[in-house]
């Protein structure tokens, strides 16, 4: 027969049947947390941005760097070699046309200037000797050629009373034979005179002309001297501003050697720069957009360096609006060079939370909550990224980089 158990055995069995179901609702506590831990994260609010889908056009764009340049730089060279012996005016000066900006020591050219006319006087006088001589020249063969023929008038009569005298028996067939041969001789000589007077008549202005180009020559060299000189005052001819000076009073300038520069600070242009890898891209006539601070301006490739230097591909770039206020020289800007354009597109605001990847997972607000979502990006710029599929106009996207709960499905985001 049963007996029936001990109250305090009933009891320690009831406690051990609730202790174990405590134990079991803890467990089960601690699990529901650790799963609502791993599958669901809070995130404050202050930590992401947010930014609103919208319709509008996005431009994919290469990143570049580079320099606001005047769009007109005046270089002025010494054009003689000389000293520089006084400075007027210090960079930053703005300067008028006609208005002296340095004094060069112009001595030693003056002292070439006084050679060079000297020189051309002497070839004037030449020129002056040889027309007389030539002249001379051409009338003593003129001369010569009249007593020529005259001879030669006279032997002709010497050899008919030679003849005349043969017939009578006062001159031999010798005598004949003779006077034949002189009268030949002299008249080959008569022909070669009137050939030296052909020659003297058509070499003399050959001469004449060759000579005269010498001077002409001389003159130039004189005209191009005094033009070097007139230079060499070093006077702006356009209004502008000094950017550079060669300051070193004293120093010796070689021809051709930069002493000034005036700038043009009314209108600019951009010299950028990019990588090589970008190369086949960066092509005369894609649109740029340069970024000067908060201001924007539109502008086009007009010319791109053939060499690539330290694998850097440099080119230049014409603004829209070269005037802008916001424009200074030396001024170091960045350049963004539209590649291709999406018209009416879904876009959204460029953050970290885009890392170049055609497909990536974003997250998106939904009722307070931030909801993992696979999406497609398109074209994409230093300010927007086209989304192609996966976003809506008008929903919020979190695009601050959260990559690190990339394994969630949801986060929650508190205050």
């Amino acid at each position: 027969m049963d007996r029936e158990l001990a109250p305090e055995i009933i009891r320690k069995q009831r406690f051990k049947g609730w202790g174990v179901a405590l134990i079991v609702l803890l467990a089960l506590g601690a699990t529901y947390y650790l799963l609502n831990k791993v599958l669901r994260t809070q995130v404050r609010q202050s930590e992401v941005r947010v930014a609103v889908a919208e319709t509008g056009n996005v431009e994919n764009t290469l990143t570049a760097s580079g320099e606001v340049i005047p769009a007109f730089e005046q270089v002025l060279t010494s054009p003689i070699r000389a000293s520089v012996k006084q400075v007027l005016l210090s960079p930053g000066a703005a300067v008028r046309p006609g208005q002296q900006i340095l004094i060069l020591d112009k001595s030693l050219s003056l002292i070439e200037l006084d050679k060079l006319k000297d020189q051309l006087e002497l070839k004037r006088n030449s020129v002056e000797k040889l027309k007389f001589q030539l002249e001379k020249e051409s009338l003593d063969a003129d001369l010569d050629n009249q007593i020529k023929g005259l001879s030669i008038n006279r032997q002709k009569t010497e050899l008919e009373d030679t003849r005349r005298l043969h017939k009578i028996g006062g001159r031999t067939q010798e005598d004949i034979s003779r006077a034949e041969n002189t009268l030949k001789i002299a008249e080959l000589e008569k022909d070669k005179l009137e050939n030296q007077v052909r020659y003297n008549r058509q070499s003399k202005n050959t001469n004449i002309r060759e000579s005269e180009l010498q001077v002409r020559i001389e003159e130039n060299g004189l005209k191009e001297l005094q033009h070097k000189l007139k230079m060499a005052d070093l006077v702006a001819d356009r209004p502008g501003v000094l950017t550079w000076v060669n300051d070193k009073v004293g120093t010796t300038v070689n021809e051709g050697e930069m002493l000034a520069k005036i700038a043009d600070l009314q209108s600019f242009r951009i010299e950028g720069s990019a990588s090589d890898t970008y190369a086949e891209q960066v092509q005369i006539g894609l649109p740029v957009i340069v970024r000067i601070n908060e201001t924007d301006l539109r502008g086009m490739i007009t010319q791109i360096k053939p060499s690539v230097e330290n694998d850097v591909v440099q080119f230049s770039v014409q603004l829209d609006d070269a005037q802008n206020a916001a424009l200074r020289p030396n001024m170091k800007v960045e350049i963004f060079v539209v590649t291709s354009r999406a018209k009416q597109s879904v876009r959204v605001a460029n953050g970290p939370a885009f890392n170049g990847k055609k497909r990536q997972n974003i997250f998106v607000l939904e009722n307070g909550l931030a909801r993992r979502r696979e999406i497609e990006v398109g074209l994409s710029n230093f300010d927007y990224v086209e989304i192609k599929n996966g976003i809506r106009p008008g929903e919020k996207v979190i695009v601050t980089d959260l990559s690190r709960f990339e394994h969630l499905r949801e986060i929650t985001l508190k205050p």
